[in-house]
Order: structure tokens, then C-alpha cells, then sequence
């Protein structure tokens, strides 16, 4: 592993995601060692950061958090942000600083939608929020505050990659204007952990096999019992990849979800979708946040903001 992620990983207990509230609690604490030593960005003179409150019909609304750049013309591009947390933890908190970053540097507007999370709200709850939340961006509700809804992409990390990756085909199949881009960071993308990857790293740094098996059960329910698992679950299960938005993807070595990422990339290139994948060597799952001040984690992020900027 690269010395400096090697170090940075030291920093991070080792979690059971057997129990939702240990990670929610995990995630807290590490969220206030952040702030306390100075590695966590609140605020940004250049962004204006507002919640708004995207009504549902059905009274399960859902906050988004908007983020756009103080001054410039309008309309702007924007990316619709969902973020990482197995489906079982993650606020608008969670990912604060990469969207406040995202903004600044790409001058976009940032939408990072709060989700429902598992197990309270197992699928298709958090898709149908960033649903909820991509038509919102692309409708009224963006324009309101200078969305060119032509120039729209989706991006996640993690399991937020695969509500990203489930988001652009329900938009497919429904007819639904797509994203311009999908960008999936360490994606989770496949509940049936065949992979190389995903069986052979029990021990890696933040993210492990076992992490995914609970991660699946909290989402899914009991492998046992699931039956036919939709691909808007799981987006390896898709039968055609064809006619999706461009893609950029972001795997690293040292993660389980390494090889369904590569796959999945694989896939959309063999069925005609503009792909690009960068396999970052000697890293661990979430190394860009979550060893931040690192340089491979700065060329990382400096990598996704210019793929945003050119496809936007």
C-alpha cells in the first residue's frame, strides 16, 4: 500500500456493520476528530450552501442540500451527489467537504441528496429519493436555482454509486432525460459477491468482505430469502448496460469492490457507453476522503473535477 494511505488507515477503527448504529455512531466520531483537527471544511466564502425541502406526495420528502458558486453567469451545470455509507449510514454531513471542493472547483452547482437509509428504509427507498431528487434538479425546483438541466450529472460514491449507477437506468427505462454523466467512485454495484476481490480481502483498510454481507442484508434482507434481486439494486444484474450516459469509474486496489467496479466498467464499454475507468494501484475503498490530505488523494479529486468539467 502506499505509505501515506498506510498511515492514514491506522486512523480508522475497524467496524461491524453488523449493527447500523455502531457505523452511524463511528461515522460521528470521526466526523468530530475531523473538525477538531482542522481536516474537515464547514464552510467555503466562495459556495453558498442551502437545505431545501423536496416535497413527495406520498409525505416522505427529502432535504438536498444545494451548493453553488457565489457569483458567474447562469444557467450552470450541476451534479446530483449521493453519498457513500454502506445504505446504512450517511447524512448531508457525511460528505460535506468533497461537495463544498466539488463546487468550488468545478463551478457547478452540487444537489447532495439525504436519502432514507436501510434498514428502516430498505430498497427502493433510497433510489426512489434520488429520483425524487434528480427530477427536482432538472425541473422548476433547479431552475430556481440556475440549473441548466441539460447539463446534468449524477455522481456517488460507494453505495452512493450504486443509486448513481441504478438512477441513470430507471431514467432509461422510463424515457426520463438522463444525466450527461454518471460518475460511480468505488462502486457497489453486485449484492452476489462472486468477484475475486470481494473474497479475498477480509482485512482491508475501512472496507472488507464481510462488510458487504452485512451492507446487502441490511438492504436486501437475508440472502436466503431475497428472490429475483432487481438490477436497480443491484446494477451488475442489468441485462443491457446500451444506450446510459457516459461514465467515468474510480476503483482501487486494495478494496473489495475493486473487480465488480472494473466489471461493470467492462460492461458499459462492451455495450457502446463512453467509459473511462482509472484504477488507482496501492489504495484503499474511500482513500480520496478519507486520507484527504494525501497526494494521490489530491490527484484523485482533481481527476473527477476535471471529468466533470469537460462532460459539463
Amino acid at each position: 500500500m502506499d505509505p501515506e494511505l498506510a498511515r492514514a488507515a491506522q486512523l480508522y477503527r475497524r467496524v461491524d456493520h453488523a449493527d447500523p448504529a455502531t457505523v452511524r455512531r463511528e461515522a460521528a466520531r470521526r466526523r468530530k476528530v475531523s473538525l477538531l483537527i482542522g481536516e474537515w471544511a464547514t464552510d467555503d466564502p466562495d459556495v453558498q450552501v442551502q437545505d431545501v425541502v423536496v416535497p413527495t406526495a406520498d409525505g416522505s420528502p427529502v432535504t438536498v442540500r444545494v451548493y453553488r458558486p457565489v457569483g458567474g453567469a447562469e444557467p450552470r451545470p450541476a451534479v446530483l451527489y449521493l453519498h457513500g455509507g454502506a445504505f446504512i449510514s450517511g447524512d448531508l454531513d457525511f460528505e460535506h467537504p468533497r461537495c463544498l471542493e466539488m463546487c468550488r472547483e468545478t463551478e457547478c452547482i452540487v444537489a447532495s441528496a439525504d436519502y432514507r437509509l436501510a434498514p428502516e428504509s430498505p430498497y427502493p427507498a433510497g433510489l426512489d429519493d434520488g429520483m425524487l431528487a434528480f427530477r427536482w434538479l432538472c425541473g422548476p425546483g433547479g431552475a430556481s436555482w440556475g440549473v441548466d438541466p441539460t447539463r446534468v450529472a449524477v455522481a456517488g460514491t460507494s453505495a452512493g454509486g450504486a443509486l448513481a449507477a441504478a438512477l441513470c437506468l430507471r431514467a432509461r427505462d422510463l424515457g426520463i432525460n438522463p444525466p450527461r454523466l454518471q460518475l460511480l467512485l468505488f462502486p457497489v454495484t453486485d449484492d452476489r459477491l462472486r468477484t475475486w476481490s470481494v473474497r479475498a480481502f477480509t482485512d482491508t483498510p475501512v472496507w472488507d468482505h464481510q462488510s458487504c454481507v452485512h451492507m446487502w442484508h441490511h438492504y436486501l434482507g437475508p440472502a436466503e430469502g431475497r428472490g429475483v434481486v432487481s438490477p436497480y439494486a443491484a446494477p451488475a444484474r442489468a441485462g443491457d448496460l446500451s444506450r446510459l450516459p457516459a461514465a467515468y469509474v474510480l476503483t482501487a486496489e486494495y478494496d473489495p469492490l475493486r473487480d465488480e467496479g472494473v466489471d461493470y466498467a467492462r460492461r458499459l464499454l462492451e455495450d457502446g457507453v463512453p467509459t473511462e475507468l482509472h484504477q488507482f494501484p496501492r489504495a484503499f475503498h474511500g482513500f480520496d476522503t478519507l486520507a484527504a490530505a494525501t497526494p494521490v488523494a489530491h490527484r484523485a479529486r482533481r481527476e473527477v473535477h476535471d471529468v466533470l468539467r469537460a462532460a459539463l
